[in-house]
């Protein structure tokens, strides 16, 4: 009978990924040995070729295994990827070429294992310094260029934050960008320039009709970022362009209310949006009342539901706190207790003591005592005037 396809590497392949792969030479011949081998096999601890090479810091076994299809998120028993083994392992060329293979940067360095450690953690509790070099030397590359990539990518948005209104004339001159662009984050260039205190840049744009009542994805306006970094004058200006739009001073009865709070002036994709203004005025409006409708449903709902003996969970938790409450009430009554009793005590010892020195002092007067114990005498009455 035809023996069966190997699954899984034995000690001999082992060794020889982990220990005697290092020339060049040797390489050539190592793809007729697997045939018919699976590069993702485990052995008992879970652990793949992928882990051995990367354990043992084997970088042509790396490049092999990667090269004919071994998996780098393949974990062990403990959760370990190869990227994890590397930097406990202390070998750097290995850790670079691992980071370099894998899909990003914040993958390979912030994956957790079992345990909740990431490579960095295991560099750390293991004093792997060239590593922890190295990691820092990645971070500080990636931060630096996801925001040049940022600025790329949003130019309009950059000039705006740092007042740059020459860019700016450009850019809207050009119809590079629109007035209203929205960035990642659903920020306008008027929130950029707001948030920065930019007045001149908030008046050019507001003059060429930017939106000043567009709310960010935190749900924040422009006058709302400058309030956030105190630029008062920002805020003032825009109170005067915008009125007083306060949520707690708006009449949702007036129609304006549904005009001012929405997006229209952003650049989301317009399939998803009536092209008709009015209509979408008539939705939203459309809108709150379900919601006033809803609330008023809710509020019915838990009227029956205590009719019916139930208790809400705002109700549960303030009888927990109210239970809370008792029992510091009754542990502080109890240490209270027991001060005033342990005060009475001192008191009645207190009394004791200036009964004995009232004693001590009328014998010194007749010269009754010895001069050792006028000492002690002293040292009582010392001691008492310290209490």
């Amino acid at each position: 009978a035809k023996e069966p396809e190997h699954k899984s590497f034995n000690a001999s392949m082992y060794t020889l990924f982990t220990y005697h792969i290092q020339l060049p030479l040797k390489l050539c011949w190592l793809p007729s040995i697997f045939n018919n081998q699976d590069v993702n096999a485990s052995d008992k601890n879970d652990w793949k070729p992928i882990h051995n090479a990367a354990f043992y810091g084997r970088l042509g076994c790396l490049q092999l295994l990667v090269r004919w299809g071994a998996t780098l998120d393949d974990v062990d028993k403990d959760g370990n990827l190869p990227v994890h083994l590397a930097a406990m392992e202390g070998h750097l060329h290995c850790f670079k070429y691992l980071v370099s293979k894998m899909l990003t940067l914040v993958h390979s360095l912030k994956a957790r294992n079992d345990h909740g450690e990431t490579p960095r953690d295991l560099a750390t509790r293991f004093y792997k310094e060239n590593i922890l070099v190295y990691m820092d030397s990645l971070e500080e590359e990636d931060d630096s260029s996801l925001d040049e990539e940022e600025n790329l990518s949003f130019p309009g948005h950059d000039a705006a934050f740092r007042g740059d209104l020459d860019t700016l004339r450009m850019l809207l001159e050009n119809k590079i960008i629109s007035v209203n662009e929205r960035d990642d984050r659903g920020s306008t260039l008027l929130h950029k320039a707001a948030g920065q205190g930019h007045l001149h840049v908030l008046e050019w744009l507001i003059n060429r009709e930017a939106d000043c009542n567009i709310a960010n994805d935190a749900g924040e306006t422009p006058k709302d970022v400058a309030k956030r970094f105190a630029q008062l004058a920002v805020v003032a200006y825009l109170k005067n362009k915008m009125g007083n739009d306060s949520d707690l001073e708006i009449d949702i009865k007036n129609p304006t209310f549904f005009e001012h709070h929405g997006v229209e002036g952003s650049t989301d994709s317009k399939g998803d949006l009536k092209e008709n203004k009015q209509e979408k005025i008539d939705a939203r409006e459309r809108a709150y009342q379900k919601v006033e409708e809803l609330q008023g449903l809710l509020e019915m709902a838990i009227s029956n539901f205590k009719q019916l003996g139930g208790i809400t969970p705002r109700e549960r938790q303030a009888k927990l706190e109210e239970k809370r409450l008792e029992r510091t009430v009754s542990e502080l009554n109890g240490q209270l207790e027991y001060e005033q009793m342990r005060r009475e005590k001192l008191e009645a010892q207190l009394d004791e003591a200036r009964a004995e020195i009232g004693k001590l002092r009328k014998l010194q007067e007749k010269n009754e005592m010895p001069s050792t114990h006028k000492l002690s005498v002293a040292s009582i009455i010392f001691l008492l005037d310290k209490l």
